[in-house]
């Protein structure tokens, strides 16, 4: 068997639903993802792109393009947000990313961006159906990833938030897809995400540096 073969491959079956390796795989990688962000680390990068190459595999055997399309914009945001965290970590004194609260100028262009994005997408979809069998759940899910991703690689602490948004639609979808394991770890995902906003809002609190600054080995 391929491996390309074997990530579309049953694992395990819960709940009635079969559970596929690159699904199980792909989320654990972006579990660890999202852990090492709360802890402010470099290596969060590389753990998203190599979570978004893997849940490629995931989302093609449950045709869910909107899903495709969203985790290649993981894989291209992750390597941007990456270097972009390299070069704030060289002008850092301690070697420790710095993050703080976005203004209302910049909270507005997000939501802004969040708003015309899906609403460009969701009409994309919806006049090709077939690159998504639900445009606009795959139109939120694909712009709010990018918004998310965006506002983390600049250390605001509103990316948790915009990561909560895009689950609460994303993981539904892709147990109705089929992709089960994506639903058994929202819980693990929404516990991460509320100790990271705390842990992140706390810093924000204590420091006038701005984003970019740096991030922990």
């Amino acid at each position: 068997m391929s491996a390309l073969g074997w990530l579309g491959a049953e694992a395990f079956t819960a709940f009635g639903q079969k559970v596929i390796w690159s699904d199980m795989i792909g989320n654990l990688l972006g579990l660890a993802a999202l852990a090492l962000g709360w802890r402010r680390s470099i290596w969060t990068w590389p753990a998203q792109l190599l979570s978004g190459l893997v849940l490629i595999a995931a989302y093609a055997s449950a045709h869910l393009a909107g899903g495709v399309g969203k985790q290649l914009l993981v894989i291209g945001v992750a390597a941007w947000g990456w270097r972009a965290w390299h070069l704030g970590r060289r002008q850092a004194q301690d070697g420790s990313i710095a993050v703080r609260t976005a203004t209302w100028a910049e909270r507005g262009l997000l939501l802004a961006g969040a708003v015309l994005g899906t609403l460009a997408v969701g009409g994309l979809f919806t006049l090709y159906p077939n690159l998504s069998w639900s445009p606009w759940a795959d139109a939120y899910i694909f712009v709010g990833t990018v918004v998310a991703m965006v506002a983390q690689a600049r250390g605001l602490v509103e990316f948790w938030f915009a990561w909560l948004l895009v689950d609460l639609v994303g993981v539904p979808l892709a147990f109705t897809g089929g992709l089960a394991f994506s639903g058994l770890v929202y819980v693990v995902y929404f516990a991460l995400v509320l100790w990271g906003a705390h842990d992140w809002y706390r810093r924000s609190r204590t420091t006038t540096a701005p984003a970019l600054e740096g991030a922990t080995a």
